[in-house]
């Protein structure tokens, strides 16, 4: 099993900025992506972006491109998201997935974990 365990998301006013992280931990996945997902209220959930082990390969919404950012540290565990020029539209529950890949980008339906989420509130 992976564990992933959200971090960083708040109440922010229109404009602003948010980091959130992810910890990954638990069994190695053979090739792995790591990823970002969103669902709002009453809404259905939203791929964000998504990022390879190496961190050399990522692919983003056409709705968060430019404003939104995936990144990870060295050893590869923690999966960041940073969430620039916000908008209430983006406010939503953001969830941490992972899995394993075969062609990039993956398959929406290659990630096998997630995470409990973390609430995002971007004030008008």
């Amino acid at each position: 099993q992976v564990q992933l365990v959200e971090s960083g998301g708040g109440l922010v006013q229109a404009g602003g900025s948010l980091r959130l992280s992810c910890a990954a931990s638990g069994r190695t996945l053979r090739n792995p992506a790591m990823a970002w997902f969103r669902q709002a209220p009453g809404k259905e959930r939203q791929f964000i972006a998504t990022i390879n082990r190496s961190g050399t390969m990522t692919y983003y919404a056409d709705t968060v491109k430019g404003r939104f950012t995936i990144s990870k540290d060295n050893p590869g565990n923690t999966v960041y998201l940073q969430m620039n020029s916000l908008k209430p539209e983006d406010t939503a529950v953001y969830y941490c997935a992972a899995g394993d890949y075969s062609s990039w980008p993956p398959n929406l339906n290659s990630y096998d974990y997630w995470g409990q989420g973390t609430q995002v509130t971007v004030s008008s």
